[in-house]
């Protein structure tokens, strides 16, 4: 079973960047499409970014497509989402998760394909 462990969150003014890691546990961390999903204050979880296992082919929501950039280092389990160019709407709470099924989008995209889920890391943007 792979375990979840989201860091890198913190406090950046409007337009800097962050990088956020996921280290996970477990030696079948290769086999999982990884996700990065968040959730704004009085909002719902939202999808961010999606990565699979085969082939690392990505997918982001529209709003933050060439802003962030997911990635996967598979020797060292972790997986990663650099954000650029941020904005105060950026902010929430980062979670990563992990998928043992590799879907193809839509369902690549909702939380509820994922099984296994960080607790998360708060990303505040300041304008």
């Amino acid at each position: 079973q792979v375990q979840l462990v989201e860091s890198g969150g913190g406090l950046v003014q409007a337009g800097g960047s962050l990088r956020l890691s996921c280290a996970a546990s477990g030696r079948t961390f290769s086999r999982y499409a990884m996700g990065w999903f968040r959730q704004a204050p009085g909002k719902e979880r939202e999808f961010v970014a999606t990565i699979n296992w085969s082939t690392s082919s990505t997918y982001y929501t529209d709003s933050v497509k060439g802003r962030f950039t997911i990635s996967r280092d598979n020797a060292k389990n972790t997986v990663y989402l650099q954000m650029n160019s941020l904005k105060p709407e950026d902010t929430a709470v980062y979670y990563c998760a992990a998928s043992s099924i590799q879907y193809s989008v839509p369902r690549a995209t909702m939380a509820q394909y994922f099984e296994i889920w960080g607790r998360g890391t708060l990303v505040t943007v300041s304008s």
